[in-house]
């Protein structure tokens, strides 16, 4: 029995080592087998889904696995070549009866994968033939089902015009944040952010007793206010003001929606961006934070409207919700501000941290050549890219400005790949200038030290002051 049931896991994980491995390396090693030949009847060989990393990962996964069988590592590399060799056989069948490639067809996909490598392993392993032929029975349905779930969660786009690039680990990633049936199973499917949040930080400062004082910080949000200079802002902009909120997590802390309001009581801007994080965690339900935005965008007051992007808290299905509470979002698109006859683009990515699906080229698409842009992402690590498209403007959050300081305001962690001096405020790269939002809110453990949260008003102006030419001035000289 023990033995049947080691020939059944090894059928089973290497079945399962291909879309594995497509995780693991997304388009790394994607090149398909066949290399996009066709057969006599002018059908693909294999199809594209039959690729060298999956090749590879059969072979090397399943050879890796001779101590647990008790076989030499020869006789489990056969093995693994006998299921390669099963999988290949399904597909090029499957090509010449004009099955598209990807679909999954119950008996002929799990057939020869499964009793290729069964009858020479359980002969191996001193099984009986109708013992391996019995694993095989088992094995069929179940590959099957798996495959179904499997494709049902990475292929499946979850609306209509599904505005992102349909990958594995996208979609991956949005199931386990966003598939809110999975609620009881959250905190495990996101082990390291609960580790890192629930148990090492937060524990710390509670047992330093300092815990109520970083809510109380983070609860304290600074209303922030600078002129930026750009010599070549449309005139009809000069004075243009922006306000600008980021990484709100709002329905963190109790009484964050109010303060912000409070702060903004008989303001009127031009313009208001929401830089994403509208949610507290990466995971769990959403209709607390969609409540709280309910509250907070009807009382911001914009001329142009109210524009955001998603960021690494936020689902894609999400979108709906933000607009209908007033929110236009921008997901790899932009949008025309006309002034007097003049006008200046914003651009808005996708998540360029978490999700990766940020498409400059495409948000770009409709901008003219050379015009005044406002670049709006969730993180600042589409900056090289951003500045290669001549934006002027790179306005972004994510980081918290670190959240949690050193006294000497150094930032102990910022959760960006972007160089440091993106991490907060007024940075410079190239032509463009960025700004770098400290957050409204305060995300994983919701405590703030030596860095409030920041609610930041932006006055774009035509020109170049002092501070500004002395930095370019360094910047060249370096």
């Amino acid at each position: 029995m023990a033995d049947t049931l080691l020939l059944l896991a090894f059928l089973f994980w290497g079945n399962a080592l291909p879309p594995l491995a497509s995780v693991a390396l997304g388009d790394r090693f994607a090149r398909p087998l066949d290399n996009n030949r066709t057969w006599l009847d002018g059908w693909p060989l294999f199809g594209p889904h039959k690729t060298i990393r999956g090749l590879l990962a059969s072979l090397l996964g399943g050879t890796a696995t001779f101590p647990l069988l008790g076989v030499s590592w020869q006789t489990a590399a056969i093995a693994a070549s006998l299921l390669v060799l099963g999988d290949l056989t399904s597909s090029f069948i499957k090509r010449r009866l004009h099955y598209r490639s990807g679909l999954s067809v119950f008996g002929l996909d799990q057939l020869f994968e499964g009793l290729l490598p069964a009858l020479f392993l359980g002969e191996r392993l001193g099984l009986a033939y109708w013992q391996a032929i019995a694993a095989v029975a088992i094995f069929m349905p179940a590959a099957h089902a798996g495959a179904r779930l499997w494709k049902s969660i990475v292929y499946k786009p979850p609306m209509e015009n599904y505005p992102r690039v349909v990958r594995s680990t996208v979609r991956l990633r949005e199931w386990r944040s966003c598939h809110e049936p999975l609620a009881r199973w959250q905190t495990w499917l996101n082990l390291s952010h609960f580790l890192y949040n629930e148990v090492l930080v937060s524990n710390f400062f509670r047992l330093i007793g300092r815990y109520e004082e970083g809510i109380a910080n983070a609860l304290r949000p600074e209303l922030s206010e600078q002129s930026l200079f750009f010599p070549n802002l449309p005139p009809a902009f000069d004075g243009f003001t922006i306000l600008f909120l980021s990484d709100l997590h709002l329905d963190g802390l109790p009484g964050l929606t109010h303060l912000t309001l409070d702060r903004l009581a008989g303001r009127r801007f031009d313009l208001c961006l929401v830089g994403g994080d509208i949610r507290m965690r990466t995971y769990g339900p959403i209709a607390p934070c969609l409540r709280e935005l309910r509250r907070l965008l009807p009382g911001i007051e914009a001329r142009e409207g109210i524009f955001g992007v998603l960021g690494n808290h936020d689902c894609i299905e999400m979108v709906p919700d933000f607009e209908e509470a007033g929110m236009l979002m921008l997901v790899n698109d932009a949008w025309p501000l006309t002034r007097n006859g003049e006008n200046i683009w914003l651009v808005g990515i996708d998540d360029p941290h978490y999700y990766k699906t940020h498409e400059v080229a495409k948000a770009f698409a409709k901008v003219p050549a050379g015009a005044f842009t406002l670049f709006l992402a969730h993180s600042p690590e589409a900056y090289e890219e951003a500045a290669a498209r001549e934006a002027a403007l790179y306005l972004c959050g994510h980081t918290h400005g670190g959240q949690i300081r050193l006294p000497s305001g150094m930032p102990v962690y910022t959760n960006s790949r972007a160089p440091r001096f993106t991490a907060a405020g007024h940075w410079r790269h190239r032509a463009m200038q960025g700004y770098t939002s400290r957050g409204v809110g305060a995300s994983g453990a919701p405590l703030r030290f030596n860095c409030p949260g920041e609610i930041s008003i932006l006055t774009l102006r035509r020109g170049t002051d002092s501070k500004t030419q002395e930095e370019a001035c360094a910047t060249s000289r370096k």
